[in-house]
This record gives C-alpha cells, structure tokens and sequence, in this order.
C-alpha cells in the first residue's frame, strides 16, 4: 500500500491548568515513580523508582522482557492508571493528584491510542469506528463524519470507509485503528505493540505510517515494543529491566530518516531519468 501523506493539524489547545510556563518542562515527566499492584507478600512492585523525561515531537520506543514494566509506565503516562508514588507532570501539570474524571478529561483531550489487537468494533464500519472518540464527546454528525473522512484518508483508506474490520486486512485494521487514535488530534500518540499481529511487511508499512505522523504533524510517539527492527524507527530508545530504566539512548539513524533520505534521493536523480534520449533504458 502506498505510503501517505498526513497534514499538519492546528495548534494545540491552551496546557492543563496549573501548567508550567511553554519550554519550562518537557511534555512528559516522571520522577521517581512506582506502582505496586497487591498488598501484602502478593504484592507485585511493577515500577520501581522511574525518572523519565520526553520532549514534546519525539519519537520513543520503550523496550525490555515480559514483566519489565514497559506496558505499566505506557499506561501511566496515558492516565489509564495512576503510579503508587512519584510525580509525573505533563506540560508541567501534575497528573499524579488529579481525579478520576480529570485523568478522563486530560486523556481524550492529548492522548491517542494504538494496540496490539486493534479493538475494532467487529460489525461496525472503518468510517463509524473511527468516529467513536468523537460520538463519545460529543461532536456533532456531520463534524464527527468529516473528521473521520480526513482521518482514514490520512492513513491510505480512503474508499475503504465502509468496510467492516472483517473486510480488511491485519494491516488495513491497523490503519483504521492509527485513524482512530488520531482523528481528536492528539499531542500523544501511545503505541502498545503497534506490529505485534501484522508480517514484516504490514509491520514495516504501520512505522512508516507512525513515522510520518511524527514527522508531518509533530505527533509525540510513545511506542511500546518487543522487535528491534520496529525500534529502530525511534529516535530514541528506552529499555526497562525489572520495573526500572536499565538504558536510554539515542538513536543516530532511524530508520525514516535514512528512508526519507533514499527517497530525496531517488527524487533527484528521476529528472535525469526522464531527460534521457528514448530508448536509453534499454541499454546495459
């Protein structure tokens, strides 16, 4: 499938309140956080003592075993769960003190999402599905069916609005679930094993693809993953060992980069190519 063009959306809304002054903080910080899930000697300590910074439009791959915490803190920098002590500040707010219904408010309002399993609304059109997000604040139909047009064709789908998840491929679902995830126009976009159900190449068209978002439309890409080939799209790469931050690195040459770079140049040289004397091609 080819690969799409994604356009950059408006300006961010105004940060949380209680936010830092712009440039203060990076968009995400942790400092010293843990969670235990359980009590007593069933308890698990899940994350231990994380100190971890993001800046708003990077790209990062969170890495590590089964069990090293990786999923945890992905869903804690995505309020879906909230740490047993330390701070975490996003555009300089702190997160960790806020309620239930704050958390619900901050996360619909910065956050996109992306798993593993796609969970696709089986009987339920591409379109409608990523409309949802929208249903759910909200919007009125017309606006939820305009941005969910925009959405799918940012994502190469464009024709394929009323197809069914059983109609399409694993890589199709995928990009109906990028669609959905981006269509409020997130900051954050929370990746959790984004290529775990798809081939290598179905894999390798979803990082173009999240790649892209980063690049056109200054998306932050968190992306949990096990496969070192799909972290090297990262620009930086995070690894967990037991509930803690064992590395993290930047990475001198993601793979969109040199990927841009070999298309700039294939660009250049295709005038040439087209400049040359008729039946110049068939010569050795």
């Amino acid at each position: 499938m080819a690969e799409a063009t994604v356009a950059r959306p408006a300006p961010a809304d105004a940060a949380p309140a209680g936010a830092a002054p712009a440039g203060a903080l990076p968009l995400i910080r942790l400092r010293g956080i843990s969670k235990v899930y359980g009590e007593g000697p069933t308890a698990f300590q899940a994350l231990e003592g994380v100190d971890l910074d993001i800046d708003e439009g990077d790209f990062v791959a969170i890495m590590g075993p089964s069990g090293s915490g990786k999923s945890t803190a992905m869903n804690l920098i995505g309020c879906l769960d909230t740490p047993s002590a330390g701070e975490y500040r996003f555009k300089g707010a702190h997160v960790e003190s806020l309620s239930r219904d704050q958390r619900a408010r901050l996360r619909r309002r910065y956050f996109g999402f992306v798993f593993q399993g796609f969970n696709l609304l089986a009987r339920t059109s591409a379109q409608e599905n990523v409309e949802l997000p929208l249903l759910y604040r909200g919007e009125p139909a017309r606006a939820r069916h305009a941005a969910a047009a925009r959405a799918l064709d940012s994502v190469g789908l464009k024709g394929w609005e009323h197809h069914t998840p059983g109609e399409l491929s694993g890589g199709q679902q995928q990009r109906v679930a990028i669609a959905r995830a981006i269509v409020t126009e997130p900051a954050v976009l929370l990746a959790d094993e984004p290529t775990g159900n798809l081939d290598t190449q179905r894999g390798r068209e979803i990082m173009a693809l999240l790649w892209r978002l980063n690049v056109d439309r200054g998306i932050t890409v968190l992306m949990v993953t096990h496969e070192p080939d799909m972290a090297a799209w990262a620009r930086r790469i995070v690894r967990f060992v037991d509930g803690m931050v064992a590395d993290d690195t930047r990475n001198p040459e993601p793979t969109g980069v040199l990927e841009d770079s070999a298309r700039a140049a294939a660009g250049k040289a295709s005038p040439d190519a087209a400049s040359a004397p008729a039946g110049a091609a068939g010569e050795a």
